[in-house]
């Protein structure tokens, strides 16, 4: 048995098209352009690369893009400062503000002062209690299209047995909480879990967020299970080059699975098409 391997990019090109067609009936029924403000502060090479292509998806998709970028320099005050006026400008309906910031300020803290309404990563403690809670809020990007991911190999995921590997506040605990929602059974493994291989190896479903390169073999693998994989680990190759793999074994993996994502071009691809579509619902309920 051969995995179908799920196409990250064109599902993701299919999100963006249905958002701006989207936002083209909204600007059309109701005169409103969503707009998304991006806060950058430092010069974290990743962090740029990834905040313009935010902004070219972000007008190709017909909206309006803000973007912040500030001094390593910048006093934290000086950044909740714009955080207030981004959240009483009423052409913003989206706020993002790029991690990692520098140490010398309190991320939780700036995170905090966005809008919940325009919280468009989700990572707001309102949001993330009113995910727990089960009620309507504006979910976090990457777990949102790891199930996508997931249901378009198997469109009803009740039932399952998800196992998800990781335990982060971005991924790990949001995608737990977004498997309960589709009636998944589920089970958060980590690190220091007992027996992990054989945990994982119950897996109907499994979403692998550990941050470790290719940890999940593929003797871990339940056979006919669907893989999504969300590490991005660059490991190092022959003349100081180096590639970047998941925290699944792939190539073992694709013999075993019933469908895996790749990567690059599973998860990533999904993370801004998804950011986009939050921006667009923080601009239709507004």
């Amino acid at each position: 048995m051969t995995a179908e391997i799920i196409d990250g990019k064109a599902i993701a090109q299919r999100l963006r098209t249905d958002v701006a067609k989207r936002v083209q009936t909204l600007k059309a029924e109701r005169g409103v352009t969503p707009g998304l403000a991006v806060v950058l502060v430092g010069e974290d090479a990743a962090s740029q690369v990834y905040v313009r292509n935010k902004g070219l998806q972000t007008i190709e998709a017909g909206m309006a893009s803000f973007e912040h970028k500030l001094a390593a320099s910048t006093p934290q005050a000086d950044v909740l400062a714009l955080i207030g006026m981004l959240n009483r400008d009423p052409r913003v309906h989206g706020i993002l503000v790029q991690l990692p910031l520098p140490a010398e300020i309190d991320a939780a803290a700036v995170l905090r002062a966005i809008n919940p309404d325009k919280d468009v990563d989700g990572f707001h403690p309102i949001n993330v209690g009113r995910l727990a809670n089960g009620e309507r809020c504006l979910q976090p990007c990457t777990p949102t299209g790891c199930v996508l991911l997931a249901k378009t190999v198997m469109p009803k995921l009740g039932g399952l047995e998800a196992v998800v590997l990781g335990r982060s506040t971005i991924v790990g605990k949001p995608v737990a909480q977004l498997l309960l929602r589709e009636d998944c059974t589920v089970t958060i493994a980590h690190s220091r879990t007992r027996d992990l291989a054989n945990v994982v190896r119950r897996a109907d479903l499994l979403i692998a967020a550990v941050g470790r390169p290719q940890m999940v073999r593929g003797t871990w693998i339940k056979p006919g299970a669907i893989v999504i994989d969300v590490g991005i680990n660059r490991v190092p190759i022959a003349d100081g080059k180096s590639r970047l793999v998941g925290d699944v074994a792939f190539d073992e993996a694709l013999a075993v699975a019933r469908a895996i994502t790749p990567v690059p071009g599973g998860v990533g691809p999904m993370t801004i098409a998804c950011l986009l579509q939050n921006t667009l619902q923080a601009a239709e309920a507004s």
